[in-house]
Order: C-alpha cells, then structure tokens, then sequence
C-alpha cells in the first residue's frame, strides 16, 4: 500500500499529495483513508437525492396532471444545469480549494432540495431541478476529481466502491419515497434525509484536508483532449442515458402494465437493487488492474438482454425482473467509463472531468425528452425502442475509443 506526503493546499490546510500515488500497472491495493470516506459518504447522499427524484417525479405527475413531454423536461432542466456545471467546472476548481468547493456544493444542493421539496407548481419545481442538476454534478465532479487526485491509476476501483455507496442509496431512496408517500409524512420528506447526513458529515469534517490536483508542468492548463478521451466522455454520457431513461420512464411502463402510481415507484427500487448487487461485483473484480474494458462489454450485453425482457412483456412481475438485471448490467457503465475517459486524459484530468459532465447533461437531456416526445406521439411501448439504440451507440463507442487510445499509444512510440 502506499502512503501520501504532506503537501500545502490552495486554502493553507496540509493536504496529502499525488506523489506516491499508485502509477499504471503497479497493481498495490487503495488505500481508503479519511478523504475517500468521506467521499464515499457524500456521493452516496448525492446518489439518494438523484434517485429519489425520478420516482418522486412520478407522484408529482400524478398530482399536477401534466404530460410526458412535461415529465421529460425535468430531466431536460436537470441535466441543463448539469452542462453548465461541467462547463464551469475547471474555471471554478482553479480558484477553490477541492474543500471549499466540496463544501459549497453542498450546500447549494441542499438549497435545490428544500426549494423542490417546498414547490407546488411545475414552473416552481422545474426550476429547482435545474438548480439541483447544476448544484449536484457540480458535487458529484468535485467527489470524481478528489477520487481520482487520490488513487491515480486505481481510480476504476475507487470509482466502483464509491457508486457501491450510490447503489446503496439508490436501493433505499424509491423504497423511503413510496413508503413516505402512503404516510401523512408525504413523500417530500425524503429529500430532508441526505441533507441531515451532510450536516453532520460537515460538521465532523470541514477540516479534513483533501488531495490537491497535481497538472504535468509540460501540459499545463490549455491544450486538446485525446480522441480516445472524447470517445470514453461519449460513452460515459450514453451509458447515463440508458440509466436515466429507465428510471424516469420505468415506473410508466408498471402503471400501464397495472400498477399503481405508487407501487411503480417503489418497485423501480428492484432496478436499484440490481444495481448495487452489479456494483458489488464490479468492486471485486477490478481489484486487479486491466479488466474494465471486458467488463464494460458483459455489462453492455447484459443490460440488452434484461431491456428486452422488461420491454416485451405485460406481467409486471417479469417486468420488475427485467428491471432488476437490466440494474446489474447498468451498474458499472458510469464509473468504469468515467475511470477510461481520466486515464485518457494524460494529465488533464479536471478538464476530462468537466467535460465529461456536460456531454453527460447534454446527451440525458436529449434521450430522456426524446423518449418523452415519442411517448406523447406514438405510445410509451414504441418510444421505448430508442434504448436498444444508445445499448448499440455505447457498444460502438468502447470499441471506437479502445480504437483510438491504441492507435494514440502506438504513435507516441514512433520516434
């Protein structure tokens, strides 16, 4: 295992420093230290508020009555806020400490939630949304950017535990939400639970130091990304579509297959679930180096299969069963692709990073709204074809981008 050197951070706090951090191929195990925790932790409470706002948004529609182009529009606002948090990404971390800004995002997420929560209206609740997708991926980046200053090339694997933490809070946020939503409580009370852990998360660790960035001096700031970078970005953008697409649309296909409103939203937990277990095995089999890419490919088959199962039929038992292992082939598709794009980035990590989350608000904005507008015109049945067609796109993608980084390595060799 390796150990980190003390190293002065952008705020004066001692942070620890990339310097013996493990270099590609060395195979030493993570070391999940106080910063990785904690990292751990608030992605997790992240993963609970984005979890709980597909189903959530599903009781909304119920109450307010408004179509599924409107539906599709929330992801829409979300993932436009999402974009521009990607395009800002890189401009803010140069001015913040990785604390400041891990911080800060906090609390302007937990202001997206009460402002959702406190909303009666689809202007005064779309308009949250795009807040919390601007104040949550601006969370979530920082999260990935700490991650990867901390582990290096091990950041596949520290990728995958950490979204083990994501799957754990998305099991139980649809299961909370339905729940809450048949009490007096109602179900806007499930998004108080993750701000109250970040309080005492902040609390107990406003001064933990935090890795700081290490740029290549002979890189610096400016420059293009790999094409093998841009390809992995891409996927890394589908691979959430796909995800995204299944939470917000899922629980409709359980309603016209004739469940409740309620019901669907908390069996969409089984998708979750599927997730977790996926994330599960996905920790323990990158523990050794160089399997990412083979495992993105079982993932992507599998994730075909199970969607066809849950398309095709109209028992919702077998539905909830497609549902469940099309969670286990989806599980691994955003860390494992966001751990390539990195590795791609040859020391322009925060700049990957960035732009990564907004080709990932652009392309969840369009899939989902596209989805939503074929649904109104032509049935949700119909419109659902569109996911064997981002399952091929993303198949396509790893092959190109596995293409070029080989093509990009064998030319830096060439004197």
């Amino acid at each position: 295992m390796y150990r980190y050197t003390g190293s002065s951070d952008r705020d004066g706090s001692t942070a620890p420093s990339r310097a013996t951090a493990p270099q590609p191929g060395d195979g030493r195990p993570i070391v999940r230290d106080a910063a990785t925790v904690v990292s751990y932790a608030v992605l997790g409470c992240y993963t609970f508020w984005l979890y709980a706002f597909g189903p959530a948004v599903t009781l909304l529609r119920e109450e307010l009555r408004f179509s599924y182009t409107t539906l599709s529009l929330y992801s829409v606002v979300w993932a436009g806020g999402a974009a521009l948090a990607g395009a800002g990404f890189v401009r803010v971390a140069r001015r913040l400490s990785r604390g400041s800004l891990l911080w800060l995002s906090t609390l302007a997420s937990v202001g997206g939630a009460t402002l959702f929560t406190l909303g009666r209206s689809a202007p005064a609740t779309l308009t949250a949304a795009a807040l919390f997708g601007f104040a949550g991926t601006m969370l979530l980046t920082v999260v990935q950017a700490i991650l990867s200053d901390r582990h290096g090339s091990r950041r596949d694997q520290a990728l995958t535990e950490a979204n083990i933490a994501a799957g754990a809070s998305a099991v139980l946020a649809p299961l909370v939400l339905g729940a809450l939503a048949l009490t007096v409580v109602g179900w806007r009370a499930t998004f108080a639970l993750p701000a109250l852990v970040l309080l005492l998360l902040y609390l107990r660790h406003r001064r933990l130091p935090l890795p700081s960035p290490a740029p290549d001096p002979a890189i610096g700031r400016g420059g293009r990304l790999p094409v093998a970078c841009w390809l992995f970005a891409v996927l890394t953008a589908v691979g959430s579509a796909i995800e995204f697409c299944l939470v917000y649309f899922g629980p409709q296909m359980l309603i016209d297959a004739g469940l409740s409103a309620a019901a669907a939203s908390t069996a969409l937990s089984s998708n979750y679930l599927g997730i977790l277990l996926g994330r599960l095995l996905g920790a323990g089999l990158t523990r050794r180096a160089g399997r990412a890419v083979p495992l993105l490919y079982a993932s992507l088959a599998l994730t075909g299969v199970s969607f066809l199962v849950f398309w095709l039929t109209d028992l919702p038992v077998l539905g909830v069963v497609g549902l469940f292992a099309c969670g286990v082939g989806i599980a691994n598709l955003y860390p494992l692709s966001l751990a390539l794009t990195l590795d791609a980035a040859r020391g322009r990590e925060d700049q990957a990073n960035a732009r990564s989350q907004v080709v990932v608000g652009l392309v969840a904005a369009a899939a989902p709204f596209l989805l939503g507008s074929l649904a109104d015109r032509h049935g949700l049945g119909a419109a659902f074809a569109l996911e064997p067609v981002l399952i091929g796109a993303a198949a396509l993608l790893l092959w190109s981008g596995i293409r070029a980084r080989r093509t990009a390595v064998c030319s830096s060799r060439i004197p």
